[in-house]
């Protein structure tokens, strides 16, 4: 994928009824499905049941098996409330009968009320002083770990400039944040309201976890540790385009049990908050490494 477009025939899923569709995958470098490609589809899902004129506020997902990337994903949508102000949608997720994953959405009508909001970081590096994962690439291939290179190798839809680049081979432990301007590649001006909710849920799963690894980077990384999302939620506060650039700015609270727990707000480049995230995943040390 190397486009928004790209990115939309992957979420836009095909109905075989009223109320269920069918979708497919495409890697992003792991040999599972991708849990923000799910969230995604299942958000496009729960959208595609609305009758009434209501906004995505939040969602609360499970991820229950690993997907395969090879089989098509199902998806079914139950009509838990339409209210006088919120709509409810449950989504189950299945392969082959199993069910992989399950979320719960809900919508709200547009109305008016009180309004703050917390202030983005200041002092970042703005994204036109750093180097995009193409970028680093291009420029440190040959010093990359294998596993890292082949990851940046990907041709994504997306461009990710992280604040920090922090060096592979210098193995010692950060502070539990992670800071990630990111930005849509092609035409995005035609997107409207709920699909650039369902883009920002899918891009929603990439990085976060970082910040939980970082305690520990002088002894834990990809290679040695397994990792999954284990849950996910989100919350949708306020419009917002992908023409200019966005910030995803996480922190890590906690690490223990071989669960991370990692939780981000996304602002858009004025310092205007558009959502925030908050994920546990697992992070169990590979015994054989």
């Amino acid at each position: 994928m190397t486009s928004v477009d790209d990115l939309l025939s992957l979420l836009v899923l095909d109905p075989t009824s009223e109320n269920e569709f069918v979708g497919f995958s495409k890697t992003i470098g792991s040999p599972n499905v991708f849990g923000g490609q799910v969230l995604a589809q299942a958000v496009n899902a729960a959208c595609r049941t609305m009758t009434r004129n209501r906004v995505l506020h939040s969602l609360h997902a499970y991820f229950l098996e690993r997907g395969d990337l090879e089989i098509p994903i199902h998806y079914k949508v139950t009509v838990l409330r339409d209210g006088g102000s919120f709509s409810v949608r449950r989504v189950t997720a299945s392969q082959q009968d199993k069910v992989i994953f399950i979320l719960a959405a809900s919508f709200h009508k547009s109305e008016e009320g009180y309004s703050h909001q917390i202030e983005m970081k200041s002092g970042l590096k703005q994204p036109e002083d750093l180097l995009s994962w193409t970028d680093i690439l291009r420029k440190y291939k040959n010093f990359l770990p294998e596993n890292i290179k082949t990851f940046f190798e990907i041709k994504r839809p997306i461009d990710f400039k992280p604040t920090v680049i922090a060096n592979p081979m210098k193995r010692e432990d950060l502070p539990p944040f992670n800071d990630v301007w990111f930005r849509l590649k092609g035409d995005v001006k035609h997107l409207d309201l709920p699909t650039k909710q369902q883009i920002l849920t899918y891009i929603s799963d990439y990085n976060i976890l970082v910040s939980a690894f970082n305690p520990h980077a002088s002894t834990a990384h990809w290679g040695n540790t397994q990792t999954a999302s284990l849950d996910h939620s989100m919350w949708f506060f306020r419009d917002f385009d992908f023409e200019d650039w966005l910030l995803f700015s996480m922190e890590s609270p906690n690490t223990h049990g071989a669960r991370g727990f990692a939780r981000g707000h996304i602002f858009s480049r004025e310092g205007k908050l558009v959502a925030s995230v908050a994920q546990e995943g697992l992070m169990r040390p590979k015994t054989n490494t």
